[in-house]
């Protein structure tokens, strides 16, 4: 492999991908373990966590069936949030339709903390997540691929299908939004 193909030892998005379309199976094994816990940790920010691991996997197969319009003006994983998030949306369609479903809190599951931190830790999730909550599904897509992942907002502006500017409006509004809850 060349220099292009790889970056600090490890083949590249583009030379995976063209590992792939050539019949190495393996190719897309290694692509979906690199960026399948980011994909899973946006879909989880979306509010999809009931299904989150159908929706990641749906998110691959949509993509490898439709690599051949993969323009590769944004990277993999950026590409990736967008089918992603495009499934979430759908999701959310056909849930309207559907039963309520029952959330799991986080004061269900065993902690090791004494009562007095897991209710500061209950505490402080459930402000984040009402936070969160507050804000349009555009800010917290935004807000989630800027703070969990990284992603610089040329990065954003692709997953979520709009301009860099936009992204920065949304990310700035997000964050005033979510530091007034929390400051309330």
């Amino acid at each position: 492999m060349t220099d292009s193909e790889t970056r600090g030892g490890e083949p590249t998005d583009t030379a995976l991908i063209a590992r792939w379309r050539g019949g190495d199976e393996r190719a897309a094994t290694i692509l979906v373990e690199r960026h399948a816990p980011a994909v899973a940790r946006f879909v989880a920010s979306m509010g999809e966590r009931g299904e989150l691991e159908e929706v990641v996997q749906d998110t691959f197969v949509r993509a490898f069936g439709s690599l051949d319009r993969f323009r590769e003006e944004s990277s993999l994983r950026t590409w990736l949030f967008s089918i992603a998030r495009n499934l979430c949306r759908d999701r959310a369609r056909s849930n309207r339709r559907a039963q309520p479903m029952v959330s799991i809190e986080e004061d269900h599951a065993l902690t090791a903390y004494d009562p007095l931190s897991a209710a500061v830790a209950t505490e402080t999730a459930s402000r984040l997540h009402a936070a969160m909550d507050r804000l349009t599904e555009m800010q917290r897509a935004v807000f989630t691929l800027r703070v969990t992942e990284g992603l610089s907002y040329r990065e954003i502006a692709d997953a979520v299908e709009t301009t860099e500017g936009a992204a920065r409006v949304h990310y700035h509004n997000a964050v005033r939004s979510v530091k007034e809850y929390l400051d309330d």
